[in-house]
């Protein structure tokens, strides 16, 4: 079942080693909002802002760039304009060693999440349900046969939601294990995709015994959208946050 409940803060929210936290954010926002925002980010960020050729994809990229600057600011006890980044081979912004805060970042549409965990490696994607897409042709291009099989055995009305929790949990699993497509291709490892089944990590063929190290959890989002996360281990406690601008 997907994590229901996004409470607002009603203050600074610590992180104990035992929690994993994710929030939900907009990526709209007022253009007052969005000039405060685009003052947060680094030299390079806003460059890379302006390189978007359309106006709203600059819009919640900016956005979205700023509102991890002001959580992680509030995990560290930091300025959100005194965080470095730095970036591994796909991109991906990490905080220098040796600071004591995993995160990992997903956003589609005007919807990003943020998970944050002390100590776990960690993993979330959010996908928006596009119309028309050709889920049975990605599928069996990039699933593993087994979930092919089990998406075609569901009703048709079911097919589209099953696609985008397989697809949402191999992508969450990828970005906690820090691999991308070219690494781990989608069809080595398997997970649950079946309407009303947990979340979870069925198989890594790749790698036999890495299915035990993982949780998998569906989180929901907001109607269109799916999203999973990955943790490292098990004995953890997830609470998620609505962010709200202030």
């Amino acid at each position: 079942m997907a994590y229901p409940s996004w409470q607002i803060p009603s203050a600074t929210i610590p992180l104990p080693e035992s929690e994993v936290h994710v929030w939900r954010a907009s990526l709209e926002s007022s253009l007052e909002v969005y000039h405060f925002y685009l003052n947060l980010l680094s030299t390079d960020e806003q460059q890379r802002a302006a390189r978007f050729h359309f106006e709203h994809h600059r819009h919640r990229f900016t956005v979205g760039r700023a509102i991890l600057r002001l959580l992680l600011g509030q995990y560290l006890a930091q300025s959100p304009t005194a965080i470095q980044f730095e970036y591994g081979p796909q991109g991906k912004p990490n905080l220098p060693a040796p600071i004591p805060l995993h995160f990992n970042v997903s956003h589609s549409e005007t919807v990003a999440l943020y998970a944050f965990s002390r100590t776990r490696f960690i993993g979330v994607d959010v996908e928006y349900h596009k119309p028309n897409i050709d889920y049975h042709g990605i599928a069996k291009h990039f699933f593993a046969e087994a979930e092919q099989m089990a998406l075609l055995a569901l009703p048709p009305a079911q097919q589209p939601t099953a696609f985008y929790a397989c697809w949402t949990r191999k992508e969450a699993y990828l970005k906690a294990t820090g691999d991308g497509l070219t690494t781990i291709p989608l069809s080595q490892f398997e997970v649950s995709l079946r309407p009303n089944e947990a979340a979870a990590l069925l198989a890594t063929h790749h790698a036999p015994q890495e299915a035990a190290r993982w949780t998998m959890q569906a989180l929901a989002v907001g109607p269109g959208y799916t999203a999973a996360l990955v943790i490292e281990g098990q004995d953890w406690e997830l609470k998620t946050w609505q962010y709200q601008p202030r």
